[in-house]
């Protein structure tokens, strides 16, 4: 049985797993079907076969801005900044919220003195589900802010 709490990766996504699968396996001198890396991924998420985890995976929203690896911009306090998930993980004890881990593609000055900068390019933060930290800072702008 699958645990409920692991994020599945779109179709296009959990598709492209296989082929890198199938590439690896080839690799080393051991070709499997693209049929045989599906199945392979499946049980890697905890399903039975393939069209278990398709129907699964079918059943919700095709794009999920938030997925590992995904590709998002907003605001670092007050900064604009363009980044990948590194990291996402729902945090069970507060339904709504989630733990997320960002890699800047350029690192963002997080000092407002001209004479002092501190540059970050990795971020760790809770947001809720508007891409929001409760956080913020003291002109109540949150943290951090997701664009859609």
């Amino acid at each position: 049985m699958r645990p409920s709490s692991t994020p599945l990766p779109s179709l296009d996504a959990l598709k492209d797993q296989a082929k890198r699968l199938r590439a690896r396996f080839s690799s080393e001198g051991q070709d499997i079907s693209h049929s045989r890396a599906l199945e392979l991924i499946a049980a890697q998420y905890g399903f039975r076969d393939w069209n278990t985890l398709h129907a699964a995976v079918g059943n919700r929203p095709p794009f999920d801005p938030w997925m590992l690896g995904s590709r998002v911009r907003g605001h670092y306090l007050g900064q604009p900044f363009d980044a990948e998930v590194l990291g996402i993980q729902a945090i069970t004890s507060q339904p709504g919220r989630y733990r997320m881990t960002l890699h800047f593609d350029e690192p963002v000055d997080v000092v407002t003195f001209e004479s002092f900068s501190a540059f970050r390019q990795r971020v760790s933060c809770t947001i809720d589900e508007t891409g929001r930290t409760v956080e913020k800072t003291s002109n109540g702008r949150p943290h951090l802010e997701l664009e859609w």
